[in-house]
């Protein structure tokens, strides 16, 4: 049974996300203790976002010191990062225990580079908060001042209930993009144009694109239940432009006046902005694709 402490008082989306980990990679098997009183911290077997110290061997994750720690960017980590970097390993194997270790250690920097490191930089105050953002909807998990029959403790752990479920599907989801890597590698390879990229399932396919480095790839086109997509393939990962935009003059359109346009015959829509367009073929998006490329 692990022993582990952090603050009382209002949480944030890092110690509540730390809890998480902890409580993921110990398959529950731990005892929480919130709490400012120092003398209660030796007996502790981890110590995170309280304590004025921060001492990896010793297990003591706290970040709010004038030399505080920071990620090889220079990034300040919270304590989130903090207990991910060191326990997420073994979080993410319980979570997937059919993942092999290359797989786990792809998964764990993939969850710190987007979910993880986003809540470390919120909670620094080096990204502006939001209110759809993660650590903003966790937050609403405190007790408001007309809740006086509402006990922080508890709230805590409503609220690492819904960061656990979210720690599970972003993990989930690297996974998924680990073992869709294989795929768009071997499409690659097969491409008649480097430009095109086909997929024969919905399988996830961006993080597959730059980490391969697949620079003169412009489209991927993948079955989407009953009809095929061609999604413009971004400049960078996680931006919401595209390396080339699909045809101007297609955005917005819908069935016949789109496949009048185009000349393909079964085309279903373009959207307006000229991201992803469709056919219920896999030759008609193809053509698509080709048309958009040229």
């Amino acid at each position: 049974m692990l022993k582990v402490a952090t603050h009382n008082g209002t949480f944030h989306a890092d110690d509540v996300f730390a809890y998480a980990i902890l409580r993921s990679a110990t398959g529950g098997r731990l005892d929480l203790l919130r709490t400012r009183d120092l003398t209660l911290f030796p007996a502790m077997d981890v110590v995170f976002d309280v304590g004025g110290s921060y001492d990896r061997d010793a297990r003591r994750y706290d970040h709010h010191m004038r030399d505080r720690p920071v990620r090889a960017t220079g990034e300040p980590y919270s304590s989130a990062g903090l207990v991910w970097r060191d326990y997420g390993a073994t979080a993410a194997s319980r979570i997937l225990p059919d993942a092999g270790r290359q797989e786990i250690a792809r998964i764990v920097a993939m969850v710190d580079c987007g979910l993880i490191r986003d809540i470390d930089l919120m909670d620094n105050g080096a990204m502006a908060p939001t209110p759809g953002h993660v650590s903003t909807l966790i937050e609403t998990f405190n007790p408001t001042f007309a809740e006086t029959t509402a006990g922080e403790d508890t709230a805590f752990l409503q609220a690492a209930e819904l960061a656990g479920a979210i720690l599970t599907r972003a993990s989930l989801h690297a996974w998924d993009a680990v073992q869709a890597e294989a795929t768009v590698a071997a499409a690659a390879a097969a491409a008649e144009d480097p430009r095109i990229l086909v997929l024969d399932s919905k399988l996830p396919w961006e993080d597959a694109v730059f980490d391969l480095n697949l620079a003169d790839a412009l489209y991927v086109i993948r079955p989407s239940g009953d009809h095929w997509t061609c999604s413009a393939v971004p400049p960078e990962r996680g931006s919401f432009a595209q390396r080339k935009p699909l045809p101007r003059q297609w955005g917005g359109l819908r069935d016949q006046t789109l496949a009048e346009l185009t000349g393909v015959v079964d085309a279903t829509f373009c959207h307006p902005g000229l991201f992803v367009c469709g056919a219920r073929s896999r030759q008609g998006v193809l053509a698509m694709a080709r048309m958009a490329v040229s």
